[in-house]
């Protein structure tokens, strides 16, 4: 392993923080928060020695020499350090204690939207635009948006790409892997504005148009006010949000490929299809369910259903009424949307929809091979044949996602929570979800978790964000040794 290409990349990677970090300091000047902009300079001057240092100790040998271990080196410590400097403004601040802004920050950048913030109305309007921008900025990728933004890397970039992509396959719909980041971001940046400009129109302030624009094209949740969508009251506006919640949950890679081809791309991808049917039949059972449970009329209960099972289901995480007081058969509707998330290559969390759809065609395809044991069965996506290779992949994944739902779940029961929220935070945690029910539901927030449930909370959004086996590998000590061959 190249420890010194690692340097000088994560170097770079901590000087691109400080930039970031100089926007809300810059707002934080104008509006006159003195304690917000003076911790918001000390961030961006802590970035900058980090980088620094790093970019002394670093040297780019070659750009080639990314190598599949640098690649995931680079990602899963990236992420990490990005983390910690995320932190510095709600903890110099004196805003949140070590452990909570260490929380809002990867939940802020893993686009999972949990806050750990007892209340927002007392905080600085900048500190909340951070808050905004860590979900925008973890949404498409901080390894994405990088290769887009500095043109350091050659062929070892899709070993970055391939580390932090969400899915079982990473499609290039570009010749080269920096253009196909470029394009990426580009469609992400062009979607942003378009929902901030829906938002301005219906009725939105800027700054919160703006703010709610990066959080739900991120599917990240999060909102500048307590109480989310309910403190705009607007169905309108929630139709907006449902319509951005629902594209952002699509393969942005599949949207690029719609750009240069034809739109005739999207209506065919058969992920985004069963995405959508999935999002129509939970949309129209738990809509019944309100109506035949709850005395709901026609109209609310289409309006609650449709915006929370958007919500849920793309793992954004906004709030438009309080579903934790809706009959358990809605709610283990929205706890099964969360668990499966939206389609792979998109901002959303959760186990994917691809993965999903694959493992009920291999299931198929296995449930024929019993009964004709000569069958040669294939499973197909998009009309192509996937390699057994493809689907060993998605059912190891499946297994090791289950497996590592039901330790974290272990570990908050371990902690004192209840069983049924235990779950609830450890699914909502791992698929980037956000709320949950129960001790951490649409009223509540993560503030009240103990500090052990708060620390196990932290590593499921890290684990659920990295898809689990980049974060594997690096706690892997021979993955450190110099003398093996990856």
């Amino acid at each position: 392993m190249n420890l010194f290409i690692i340097a000088d990349i994560l170097g770079n990677l901590a000087y691109s923080v400080a930039a970031v970090l100089s926007l809300p300091l810059v707002y934080a000047a104008l509006q006159g928060e003195a304690d917000a902009a003076m911790a918001f300079f000390f961030a961006v001057m802590v970035s900058l020695v980090v980088g620094g240092a790093l970019k002394q100790r670093g040297e780019m040998v070659t750009e080639d020499e990314i190598a599949v271990r640098e690649g995931v080196a680079i990602t899963g410590v990236g992420w990490f350090m990005v983390s910690l400097l995320s932190l510095l403004p709600y903890l110099l601040g004196g805003f949140l204690s070590p452990l909570d802004s260490l929380a809002e920050s990867i939940s802020g950048l893993s686009g999972t939207g949990a806050t750990f913030i007892p209340d927002l109305d007392v905080l600085p309007r900048s500190l909340l635009l951070w808050r905004s921008l860590t979900n925008w900025i973890g949404g498409i990728g901080i390894i994405v948006i990088f290769m887009a933004l500095l043109p350091q890397f050659g062929r070892g970039a899709m070993f970055l790409l391939r580390a932090e992509a969400t899915g079982p396959m990473v499609e290039r719909q570009r010749p080269r892997i920096r253009d196909n980041a470029i394009a990426l971001f580009s469609v992400y940046i062009g979607y942003t504005l378009l929902a901030m400009g829906g938002y301005l129109v219906l009725g939105m302030s800027a700054y919160d148009a703006l703010n709610h624009a990066f959080t739900t094209i991120a599917t990240g949740g999060f909102s500048t006010y307590n109480d989310s969508f309910l403190h705009f009251n607007s169905p309108a506006i929630e139709a907006w949000a449902v319509l951005w919640m629902l594209i952002s949950s699509g393969s942005f890679g599949m949207y690029v490929l719609a750009l240069h081809t034809s739109w005739r791309v999207v209506l065919r991808n058969t992920e985004f299809r069963a995405f959508l049917l999935l999002f129509v039949v939970a949309t129209l059972l738990i809509a019944l369910d309100l109506m035949t449970e709850m005395g709901f009329g026609l109209g609310t209960a289409f309006r609650h259903a449709v915006f929370q099972t958007a919500s849920l289901g793309s793992t954004t995480g906004f709030v438009s009424y309080d579903f934790d007081t809706w009959p358990s058969f809605s709610k283990a509707v929205l706890l099964l949307l969360m668990f499966v998330g939206g389609c792979a290559g998109s901002t959303s969390g959760g186990f994917k929809i691809l993965r999903f759809v694959v493992m009920l065609r291999l299931i198929k395809a296995l449930v024929w091979q019993k009964l004709h044991p000569k069958l040669v069965a294939y499973v197909t996506m998009n009309g192509v044949h996937l390699p057994n290779q493809i689907l060993f992949n998605i059912a190891r994944h499946f297994f090791v996602y289950v497996m590592m739902n039901v330790l974290f779940a272990f570990f908050l029961i371990f902690d004192g929570i209840r069983m049924i929220d235990a779950v609830s935070v450890s699914i909502s945690t791992m698929g980037s979800v956000g709320p949950g029910f129960g001790i951490a539901g649409a009223t509540s927030t993560y503030a009240i978790l103990p500090p052990f449930s708060k620390a196990v909370a932290c590593v499921s959004m890290f684990f659920g964000r990295l898809e689990i086996f980049t974060v594997l590998a690096i706690l892997t000590p021979e993955f450190w040794h110099k003398g093996k061959s990856w």
